[in-house]
């Protein structure tokens, strides 16, 4: 408890005129300040908050020496609140204390911390950013930026802005529309207001813009005034869907300029705020001659079209995240959990509980793709048209024919789109394009798959219905036949089945019937891809194995040394915990030894029921598996003794994250977990080394920072987001990232969970260099030792997780042969990587 009976010290210069001292005041100040202490040690924070609140706006005098009980006091008390579910109150108090302490960056920082909790992301950025602001070297804060900064400026920002193609083709556009006549523009969802500037800087009269994030809103108006354009161009905090004409923007505009598109081209809302634009913000579309003589009468819009294109791909990468590709796991059959698959599906008919499409680059994707169907063009929609735009979603759904070039099984359809800025001017998103851009998947959820033939038709149904753009796998025409996807027998037999009216309605009642008694189990993408990695469940179902043999020997070697009990008692169970993040089946392998009660952390409960069915169908004796977040209110008591008497043998840890970092706290909870093991028992993993190299990747430093002014047009944009490049690049595929390798694999740090003296926070080492170039990054992963005997790479080729890499900040040009010293440091599971020549 910081010290509560400081005295404020008096000094500097003497004002010219003493204040007129208040007897009432100072009785009120000090009775308060002494109420306040009394609070404060009898932990009665509320009270104690209250009266120095009460203390400090009365004596501001005071401030300096009570700051830090007055923090200590606000942060326990924010605890209670939140505890207590009173949000409203708690971010009261943090108003209250800003108002006394606005340039104080621990409190900041903590709002900061709650914000982020509570899901508010741009607001927690923006006070994290600010503490930074205020002490540069403050750790706790930059951690914490870095954590949200992905979240509000993700990476495409920076790939966008260095893509100096996509750059130039909207500027001149945008020169083509200003110079022909509409000079009053309006950008929606500005970002950095590189398209806004560029219609200033074309010679528009009027500029407007709005973006929606309070983070890029703030980043925007730095980056107009930075240019000298901040009396030129009008920047508004709120969606394009709220403007109104007077009270927004004095008239309405002859140009709107957007790029509000994702890689489905409709999922940021184009669709919607364009309707909105042509109804109240632009003037009336161009009409015949009377437009052409006065362009400024009449509205437009960049980009004009766009053309969407759509193939069939096969891709083992794709399968693996979206369905159940393995027969077994661990030794136990996984046929009665056939219906597991990912969230991503996609059908004509809106659903809120599913994506209708994820994104990859299809170029970077481990293993490579095959493209089963020639590109088809399978929409058209013209943004210049008002009519069209609103007849989007009332579209009847349409069906297109995919010509199939080769053998392949249908993984999904990619989907990627030309966007037609105007008349000479095009972007495209295909997978062969060097852009920024991803393409829109739509996986193929047929559980056992179904192999497409040269000379196929592939028939696809799309539709907008809810202004999504929705492509969907129903049927083949094969032979002059129409077959519906859900009626092949066999994926391997399709090429022979002819089937009959008759036998063809039979197959579809039947699978009708099947539909409507399956309990489709969903789970995220990279649970899939975890249940589908034999290797791992390999691994951990022999090191499991061999420490249950273990320990069941010792104790029978124990009972039989102890001549107690003339006659034989059933021995105690081996208690198992499984404490993985989200769908686990550790904890069912477990319970597959005889002598084990196995528990498990999965708190859904249809997932909880797919455990369960599987362990009946497995004939795991019953009551060995139980389910142990049922038992508790909250997953913080998940690590604590299955019973009064009793430890763990073994617990079961997930220390990876499947963006490749570290979890949160993992050393808070490894130190806990060896606290409730039994004598012998054992944390899984025991021990994890981080791995990595040295490579020279330009991909990396375009993906992390804006690089220069040239991409941007000569626009001063870089050290504005660049504020927002984060020193660990996340979800990174290394086998197919392309780099250089300037050195071999180097171990670079060990965390040892099993014995907490091995552990240390800071680790240099040298590395020899292989080859010349620049150093860039280090990407790093990790092998993962379950016992002395058994390892899992993080890095192997049917993983689940990805990679990361530390990006420095400034390259490192080096010679082969020459050494390099790195820094490597751990401090709240966050790694940091120092570069330097080795002297």
């Amino acid at each position: 408890m910081p010290n509560a009976s400081a005295r404020p010290k008096h000094g500097g210069r003497r004002t010219r005129r003493r204040r007129r001292e208040d007897p009432a005041r100072n009785q009120l100040v000090s009775s308060s300040l002494e109420s306040a202490q009394q609070c404060l040690f009898s932990q009665d924070y509320g009270p104690a908050f209250v009266h120095y609140l009460l203390v400090l706006n009365l004596a501001p005098e005071f401030k300096d020496f009570a700051k830090e009980s007055f923090r200590f006091t606000l942060f326990k008390w924010a605890e209670e609140l939140d505890s207590a579910g009173r949000i409203q109150d708690l971010f009261g108090c943090y108003e209250q204390a800003l108002e006394l302490f606005p340039a104080d960056e621990v409190i900041l920082n903590s709002m900061g911390e709650h914000l982020f909790r509570m899901g508010f992301r741009d607001e927690a950025a923006g006070h994290f950013f600010k503490a930074l602001k205020l002490k540069p070297d403050f750790s706790e804060a930059r951690e914490n930026f870095y954590r949200v900064a992905n979240w509000l400026v993700e990476r495409w920002h920076f790939l966008m802005l260095n893509d100096h193609g996509r750059n130039r083709k909207y500027q001149q556009a945008i020169q083509k529309a200003v110079r022909g006549g509409c000079t009053t523009v309006l950008d929606i969802g500005t970002g950095t207001g590189i398209l806004g500037m560029c219609a200033k800087k074309a010679g528009a009269a009027e500029v407007y813009a709005c973006e929606l994030s309070k983070t890029m809103y703030e980043l925007a108006c730095e980056v107009v005034a930075a240019n000298g354009m901040d009396g030129g161009i009008r920047i508004l905090h709120m969606k394009s869907l709220e403007m109104e004409v007077p009270k927004d923007i004095p008239h309405r505009v002859s140009l709107v300029v957007t790029e509000t598109v994702d890689a489905g081209l409709f999922g940021e809302g184009i669709i919607e705020s364009l309707i909105h634009a042509w109804r109240h913000l632009l003037l009336p579309p161009q009409r015949g001659e009377a437009a052409s003589r006065d362009p400024s009468a009449t509205g437009r819009v960049i980009p004009a079209s766009a053309t969407v294109f759509a193939m069939a791909v096969e891709c083992l990468e794709i399968r693996r995240h979206n369905k159940l590709c393995v027969s077994d796991v661990g030794g136990l059959s996984l046929a009665a959990a056939e219906h597991l698959r990912s969230p991503v599906s996609c059908s004509t008919e809106p659903d809120d509980s599913m994506e209708p499409y994820t994104t990859e680059r299809l170029s970077r994707l481990p293993g490579g793709y095959s493209a089963l169907t020639e590109p088809l063009t399978v929409l058209h929609i013209d943004f210049n048209h008002v009519q069209e735009l609103e007849g989007l979603s009332s579209r009847p759904v349409q069906r297109v024919h995919l010509p199939v070039v080769r053998d392949g099984e249908l993984d999904a359809l990619a989907v990627w789109f030309q966007l037609h800025l105007d008349e000479e001017n095009s972007l495209s998103t295909g997978p062969h394009e060097d852009t920024c851009w991803e393409q829109a998947i739509y996986p193929e959820h047929t559980s056992k798959g179904f192999v497409l033939k040269s000379g196929d038709e592939l028939i696809v149904e799309v539709s907008c219905l809810d202004a999504y753009l929705r492509l969907c796998s129903v049927a083949v025409l094969r032979g002059g036949q129409e077959i519906s996807l859900s009626m092949f027998p066999d994926p391997r037999d399709a090429g022979d089945f002819a089937p009959n009216a008759e036998a063809e309605l039979c197959s579809a009642l039947a699978s009708l019937q099947t539909r409507q008694n399956q309990d489709v189990c969903m789970l995220e993408c990279s649970e899939m891809a975890l249940l589908n990695n034999s290797d791992y469940h390999r691994s951990f179902a022999a090191a499991l194995s061999k420490l249950i043999s273990r320990l069941k020997a010792q104790s029978q070697n124990l009972e039989a040394s102890a001549d107690v009990l003339k006659e034989p008692c059933p021995a105690d169970p081996l208690y198992v915990l499984d404490v993985s993040e989200g769908f686990s089946m550790l904890s069912l392998i477990a319970a597959s030894h005889g002598g084990v009660k196995a528990y498990s952390s999965v708190e859904k409960r249809k997932q909880q029921d797919v455990l369960e069915r599987l362990a009946r169908a497995n004939h795991v004796p019953e009551g060995s598996l139980e389910f142990w977040l049922n038992h508790g209110e909250d997953e913080q008591g998940a690590l604590q003794r299955p019973s009064r008497e009793k430890l763990w043998s073994a617990i079961f840890l997930d220390c990876v994250e499947t963006c490749g970092l570290v979890r949160q706290k993992l050393m808070e909870k490894a130190s806990l977990a060896r606290c409730l093991l039994e004598h012998g028992g054992r944390v899984f993993p025991h021990k994890m080394v981080v791995l990595g190299v040295l490579v020279e990747s330009d991909t990396l430093l375009l993906e992390s920072a804006v690089q220069g002014r040239e991409a941007t047009l000569g626009f001063n944009i870089a050290p504005f987001i660049n504020q927002f490049t984060v020193p660990v690049h996340v979800f990174l595929d290394f086998s197919t990232l392309a780099c250089r390798h300037l050195s071999e694999p180097t171990e670079l740090f060990v965390l040892d969970l099993m014995d907490a003296n091995a552990n240390y926070e800071v680790r240099e080492i040298q590395v020899q260099v292989t080859s010349s170039g620049r150093i860039t990054a280090v990407p790093f992963w990790y092998d993962i030792h379950l016992d002395e005997d058994t390892r899992v790479s993080t890095l192997a080729p049917n993983s689940h997780w990805k990679q990361a890499a530390v990006v420095l900040q400034r390259p490192h040009l080096v010679a082969a042969g020459e050494r390099v010293r790195l820094t490597v440091r751990l401090r709240n599971s966050s790694i940091s990587i120092e570069v330097r020549k080795d002297e």
